[in-house]
């Protein structure tokens, strides 16, 4: 069954913004390849410095770029007993933060994908590259 469009459904579909996905292939039939790159870091301040650092990179050998993207941070929680016989009662917590940031760009040159491995990246920073 099809619906006939009213002016009331008319009015809502006009008022409804749609955000268009990034395109699988591109304008002239190419397919489009993105480099995902995920940072991860305990310390968000070395986080931020890192991705930047990423960005400048490949901001200079102009690639396009989306992002970063913060995605949430992981929280690990670890409870233990502060005594080791009595107490049972008194105990301590203690927790790890996990900042994470995704970064894409998008049609990667040979220059760009060089430049992000020769890149000197501080130390306790994680990063996966995956190829989309």
């Amino acid at each position: 069954m099809e619906k006939t469009a009213t002016k009331k459904n008319t009015k809502i579909a006009s008022k409804i913004k749609v955000k268009a996905k990034t395109p699988k292939t591109a304008a002239k039939g190419e397919a489009v390849s993105i480099l995902r790159i995920r940072v991860r870091a305990y310390d968000s301040k070395v986080l931020d410095a890192s991705v930047k650092q990423i960005i400048e990179t490949a901001l200079r050998h102009d690639a396009k770029i989306v992002g970063p993207v913060p995605l949430p941070t992981d929280i690990k929680k670890y409870t233990v007993n502060r005594a080791s016989f009595v107490y049972k009662n008194a105990r301590e917590q203690f927790e790890m933060r996990i900042h994470r940031r995704l970064i894409d760009i998008i049609n990667p040159s040979a220059k760009v994908i060089e430049a992000l491995t020769n890149i000197s990246l501080p130390s306790g920073v994680n990063i996966d590259v995956k190829m989309i």
